[in-house]
This record gives C-alpha cells, structure tokens and sequence, in this order.
C-alpha cells in the first residue's frame, strides 16, 4: 500500500540563511504519510514509534516542492513498516528572480527513511481476511 502527498515548503517552514527548511520538515511529512497509511490500512491514525533510519540528502528552500511517498513493506499484528521517500520536483531560483522557480527534469532525492507505525488491535477497523499478513496489496 503506497500514498504520496505533494507540499510547497513555506516561508514559515525555512528559518535557517538562505530560507532554508530544517531536515526536521521532512520527517513531519513522513509523519503525516505514516498517518494516512495507518488510516487506509487500518481505520486509525496509530502512532508513528519511530525510525530505523533517516538520512537527509539535500536542502529544501521555502518555495520548494516536495513529493513525499510512503509504501509499508511489512505488516505485523500492530505494526506496519514503512519506507518512506521525498524528492524535489520544484526548486526555487532567488538567482533569476524573487518568485522565479524551475521544474526540475530529475526529481532530486531529499530525504529517506525507514520506520514503524503501531496501530493496536482493538483499533484495526479494517477487516483482513483470516491468515492475513505480510505486505498488504
């Protein structure tokens, strides 16, 4: 199961030199692609437990968009994981001009990640068929 969310990275998100956006944005966007994947999957939000492994590969300015996917690779009685990805689509060009921005021909890789989502039992409204398991369609 995979979902994708497209964001433009806001002035209220860059608060380094250069309108640059902390790392941290990204894994606010994984956070809410973990949320979505729960719902879909299960009928609740669960909680994201946390990360295997996060690494942060390029900047992202306020202007940027971002296309941030989720897919879960493996399902366990409460948890889910998920890799997680976000790329650069649009960058922003303060060189050319204040509102000036391209659209990239290859998507630059800005963050990965891998973590767990935990959604307990009693709140697994999504029926599964008996046996269920691994990763879901």
């Amino acid at each position: 199961m995979k979902a994708v969310l497209r964001v433009r990275i806001s002035e209220r998100d860059a608060h380094y030199g250069g309108k640059l956006a902390p790392g941290a944005k990204a894994l606010e966007l994984f956070g809410d692609i973990a949320t979505e994947l729960a719902i879909r999957h299960d009928g609740d939000e669960g909680l994201l437990a946390g990360y295997e492994r996060v690494e942060l590969k390029a900047p992202v300015h306020a202007g940027d968009f971002l296309e941030v996917t989720g897919e879960i690779v493996n399902v366990g009685k409460s948890s889910r994981t998920i890799e997680f990805r976000a790329v650069k689509y649009i960058a922003t060009r303060p060189d050319v001009g204040e509102s000036a921005a391209d659209l990239l021909t290859a998507p630059v890789l800005v963050a990965t990640a891998r973590g767990t989502t935990v959604v307990k039992t009693d709140r697994q409204r999504v029926p599964r068929p008996a046996g269920a398991g691994g990763i879901p369609p």
